[in-house]
Parts: C-alpha cells; structure tokens; sequence
C-alpha cells in the first residue's frame, strides 16, 4: 500500500507494492512472502485485476456486486465479482470494444460498441446478437422508457435502435458534422449531445426533436485547441458537467445559458470522464495525465490522482471512496480515499485496515504554501509576520502562502528572473555547439581495414559506376556485426596476407612509373632508334617476374610456418594426452627414480678414457680433431641449400629474358596525345 498526503487528504493506492510471479509455487510464494516485509504489507484487494496489454473501459453495475472491465490483446471483457474478490468469467471479441454500457442490474445484459462499426449485446451465457450501425461510434446510451440505445459517432445522425422491436427507428438529424459523447438524465430522460463544433444538443426522446442548443465555444477564452466537447454528465434533474478538449470543465444549470463555474485544469489536454459526488459536492474530472478531485461551488481543488501511465477511464462507487482505473498498462489501479465516503460493505476492513498500518512513504503536497527557513524568512523581509495567521509554523520553518512569497522574493530580488533566463538562454546556447573532440568518422566499427580499401577503389573509380558495397542494404550486415569481423589469425588469411600487401605494393610502383613515363616523354620528344627505353621495358618485364617470384615465396614460407606450428601443437596435444591419459596394464610400466640408476651412468662416463670418450665423438662428421692437443674444428656452411626446381625455374626464366631482347621494339616514336 502507498498513501500520499494532498492537501490533509489522505490517498491509499491499493494496487501499489511489490507482486509475486504467478510461475512460482506456492510453497515459494509463501517462503517469499515470510522474508519480505513489503509483501507481507501489500493488499491484494481482487484476485487477477489486470489484462494481458491495456485496459480501456471500466464500469459498475447498478447493483455495486460486478466490476467490467474491457482491453487488449486480444479484445476481451473480463467480469469481476467483489463478494468473492475474484474473476468471474472472460470472454473475447473480434475488435476493439470502443464504450460499453449495462443493460441490467447485474452483467446479464451487456452493449459493446466496436471501433469496426459493430454493436454486439452480450447475455448471461455470452454473445447474443451482433449488428452494424451506418458509421463509425464514438458514445452510446440507453434509454429505458423506450427500449431505445442512441448511438453518436462521426455522422450528422443520431441513430435509434429500438431494443424491443429489434430494428432501427428514424435517427434524429443535426447541423453538427459529428458528435463525441452523449448522456441521458436519470430523473426526466432528457438527451443531450456534445458536438465537434462546441455545441450541446438537448434532444427529448417523447417528442422525437431537438429542444435546445448550448454554445459552450464562445464561453472559453484562451485556448490553444479548440474546445470540442469530450465528455458530458448530468448530476441532478437540473445540473450538468461539459468537459472540452482544450482542458476545460464548465458546469451548468440547464435553465440558463450561463455557465455557473469554469474550471480549467491546466493540462491542456481532453477531459476524458466526468462524474460528481453529491454527498461532498465534490466533481471528478478525469484526463489522460491524472484525476483531479474539486469543490464544485468554488472550483478549489482539494486532491488529485496520477499514475506513471495514462488513463484511459475511472468509474466509482456511489457514496463511497473507492475508485477504479483502468490504463495504459497491465494493471487496473485501485485507489481509496476515506475523505470521500467509507468504504464499500465488501471490503469493509478497509477502515480499519487504513488507520493501523504503516504507510510506506507519506508525502505531505501543499499546493498554496511554500515552506521556508527563518533565514529565508529574514532574507525575504517577513520576519514581522511571525506570531501572525500568515505563517503557520513547521518543524524548523514556516509554511507561507505562495502568493505572499512570489511577492516578497520579486520585490526583495528583482533581477531574479533575468538571471534564470540567461541561464537558461546559455545552457541552450551550450547544448546546441558541438563538442571539440568531437571525430566524426566515415568508416564503421567492423572491418574498417576492408571499408577503406572500398572507399579507395570507388574514388579511384568514379569515371565507371560501380557497385558500392558500403551503401548495398545487402551487405551492410558485413559492416555491423562483430560476428563478420575478418579474423587475421585463420590459416587462410595468413596465406592471402603476402598476396595482398604485394598488391598494394605493385599499385605504388605502377604509378610511380606512370608519373616517370609522362615526365620522360615530354622531355625527350620524338627520337628515333633504340634508346634507353628498351632497358626499362626489359626491367619492367623483370621485375614483375621478380614480384612474382617473391609472392609466391613469401606464400611458401608462411606455409611452413603454419605447417610447423600444426606440429608443434600436435606435439603438445600428445603430450597432454598421455600425461592425462589413465594407465592400463598392458602399458608403460610406472618404475621408481631409482631403478634407472642414473648415478651409476654417470659414473661410467666419468671412469671412461680419454680414447674412448674421443672415439665416440668422431662418429660425427662434422667434427674433426687437428694435432694431437686435442684441438678440434667444425665445418658447417650458412648457404640454404637449393632444389633443383628453384634451380630449374631460374633457368627457365633466364633463357625467357634472352628471348624477350631479342623481340622488344622501341617504343620512341610513338607521341602523347593532349
């Protein structure tokens, strides 16, 4: 449970705290619930009070025993009953359910209207009949002289479909374009229509015409939306409520034109729902933000209720405090207010229950005072007023009324307000420059290396229009994903590297002689003969049989390398194998350090001679003894031995050079063209 203190109006949110998943046993529920103190404070009035998504409509029925309740997904209508505190059933529709109404005492007989133009009536055992109406509804009533449900929507047209006779009766037509809400009094059945144009109808059903018309528009002054009318609601004989779309609720006695209050919520957005308590004169007005409770004879308010969420509809129970909200969550909320009423016969423990327990969080909301310090007080000059009615004293301070402290801080700091503005002007000024350090880059987080070398291909070929991988929706994965991150240390790539660098090498090199060629033909001009050209094109010609020797060496080399360290790792694999390995009986049989007898090895070499220690290490042939000191040399030679296919393709390459000499024709009488 949350209560919250409004203005000394306590306000018990009954649907706050902690919940248990319904996955958990119940042997772990109850484990959960020993151990921890906000579940064991929690109050969880009615059993399952939620909807899969969003709840959008909720009502009372006329005897206070069933609370419905309609949402998505999928649309559905849920009955709950509160003398058991639980569901009582569930049914689904195949749209939407825009409003419902009761029909009955109890949920026997129920009207939904769909957003898909359908208005289906539900009995006890579940859907009864489904029709369709001419145009889309937004608001329906009954009215129960006549059996007749009036139907508004987005039409011109009131539609009368009589419930006894099973048909439709002659709609009632108005000058409006289309009407949002309608409402029936209780005591002489007048109807009355709120219009897109700010206009209320009143219509009287005996007569079949309209007997009045109320401007409500030209009542509102300053308005950023224009004041439709969203809601309507009678609360006598005599007395209505009009909510608008701009925020603003006027209330009215339908004798005169004149609105006896106008009350603007501030929100500036639609009044949802209105509704009254008689026994308080009390008004609830209810927006998407919050549900604002106030004094009907002065417009004061005396307590409001929000939530993280929207709201979408409220409902209560007549002369008590209990409210039900449904939203745009998952959760209905229920909310208690004991200022309003007691609470209904089904929970009557409520009383009780409020004064005794311990309120997690109190919050004490002035909304007409400010409290201030003594120091704060003797800053703004007031310290004269204390002993007075205008500071009521507080803890180590003073509640102050707000008006009184506006005054007194404009007139003790004048230039206040200036300074919050330039403040305010600068750190707008400061949030709209970009930040220094700020590095803008082109290229994305995965395979920069590989973007680049396409962004260099596509400025170098711009002339041919090519593809763009970097912009192909295809591949832009490539580019985003860690997944496709080129891995450098694959046998594959290692063996592509020296291929690839050669490449870029080769580019280089080919525009260099590009820049040396043009050079040297401006100079040299027409000259005929064999010049020094034939010895470029025969280097040219050289070195990219080089470049191409080099490749494929550097591609050999990391063959080996790979090849060696595949070795290397098997070899080690072995070796933890076998040391992991368990030991069998038909194998290597574990023997103590001892019986190696290492010792007396040793000690045979040592007692050795001399001749014989020598006549073992002549076996090698590399090593020969010089004299008869004992000297002795080795022979070894630094040279790589070469294979005979080297030695052949360096051959092969030789005699290909010779033979190119001896074709190749100069090339210097040809001109550059501009």
């Amino acid at each position: 449970m949350f209560v919250s203190d409004i203005n000394d109006v306590k306000i018990y949110n009954l649907s706050a705290g902690k919940s248990l998943p319904d996955w958990l046993t119940d042997r772990k529920k109850k484990a959960s619930v020993n151990k921890n103190v906000d579940l064991r404070k929690r109050i969880e009035l009615i059993q399952d009070f939620d909807m899969p998504g969003v709840s959008t409509s909720i009502r009372m029925s006329p005897d206070n025993q069933y609370i419905l309740v309609t949402g998505t997904y999928k649309p559905r209508v849920k009955c709950f009953d509160v003398n058991h505190l639980s569901i009582k059933f569930e049914r689904c529709f195949d749209s939407e359910v825009e409003t419902f109404e009761v029909l009955s005492d109890d949920y026997s007989k129920l009207v939904f209207l769909q957003t898909d133009r359908f208005v289906e009536f539900h009995a006890g055992h579940g859907r009864h009949y489904r029709l369709r109406v001419p145009k889309v509804g937004r608001a329906l009533s009954y009215h129960s002289p006549s059996c007749d449900l009036f139907v508004v929507g987005s039409s011109s047209e009131i539609y009368r479909l009589n419930l006894e006779r099973g048909q439709f009766m002659q709609p009632f037509e108005s000058e409006a374009s289309s009407f949002n809400a309608c409402d029936i009094n209780p005591e002489h059945h007048l109807l009355i229509t709120g219009s897109q144009e700010g206009f209320v109808e009143a219509w009287d059903p005996r007569e079949k015409k309209r007997c009045s018309t109320l401007d409500v528009a030209m009542r509102i002054k300053n308005y950023r939306d224009f004041p439709s009318i969203t809601s309507l609601k009678f609360k006598n004989a005599l007395h209505m409520a009009v909510g608008t779309a701009s925020g603003h609720i006027l209330l009215y006695d339908i004798r005169s034109n004149e609105p006896l209050l106008i009350k603007d919520s501030l929100n500036r957005i639609p009044i949802k729902k209105i509704d009254f308590n008689p026994a308080h004169n009390v008004v609830y007005s209810l927006d998407n933000a919050m549900l604002k409770i106030w004094d009907e004879n002065n417009g004061k308010q005396m307590a409001y209720i929000e939530s993280q969420s929207n709201f979408n509809d409220f409902c209560t129970i007549p002369n008590t405090g209990m409210f039900f909200f449904a939203q745009e969550d998952v959760k209905m909320q229920t909310f208690y207010i004991p200022a309003l009423g007691p609470a209904p016969k089904w929970c009557s423990f409520l009383d009780n229950l409020t004064e005794e327990i311990e309120s997690e969080t109190v919050q004490n909301i002035y909304d007409d005072y400010k409290f201030v310090t003594k120091q704060e007080l003797i800053t703004l000059g007031l310290d004269h007023l204390e002993g007075t009615n205008l500071l009521k004293g507080y803890m180590h301070g003073y509640f102050i009324d707000m008006r009184l402290y506006n005054k007194a801080k404009s007139a003790a700091q004048p230039f206040t307000f200036e300074n919050y503005r330039k403040e305010k002007i600068n750190k707008k000024i400061e949030e709209s420059r970009p930040k220094r350090l700020e590095v803008k880059s082109d290229l994305p987080k995965v395979n920069r290396e590989l973007a680049m070398k396409f962004m260099e291909n596509e400025e170098s070929n711009k002339k041919v229009k090519a593809p763009n991988l970097l912009k192909d929706d295809r591949f832009k994965i490539m580019f985003e994903n860690p997944e496709y991150e080129v891995d450098k240390t694959t046998e594959e790539y290692r063996l592509l590297k020296p291929l690839l660098t050669q490449l870029d090498k080769s580019k280089l090199k080919k525009l260099e002689k590009k820049y040396a060629n043009e050079e040297s033909t401006d100079a040299k001009g027409e000259d005929e003969g064999s010049t020094d050209d034939d010895l470029f094109s025969e280097n040219d010609g050289s070195s990219d049989d080089e470049d191409d020797g080099s490749k494929w060496k550097e591609v050999k080399k990391e063959h080996k390398r790979i090849q060696k360290e595949k070795r290397y790792n098997r070899q080690n694999d072995e070796e933890e194998e076998e040391e992991t390995s368990p030991i069998k009986s038909s194998g290597i049989k574990m023997q103590d350090l001892e019986s190696f007898k290492i010792n007396e090895l040793s000690r045979k070499v040592a007692k050795a001679s001399l001749g014989a220690r020598v006549a073992k290490e002549t076996d090698m042939p590399q090593v020969k003894t010089i004299s008869g000191l004992g000297n002795r040399q080795m022979s070894f030679s630094t040279e790589k031995k070469v294979s005979k296919t080297v030695i052949k393709r360096q051959e092969e390459m030789k005699k290909h050079r010779e033979e190119r000499k001896q074709v190749i024709r100069p090339t210097t009488f040809l001109k550059k063209r501009k």
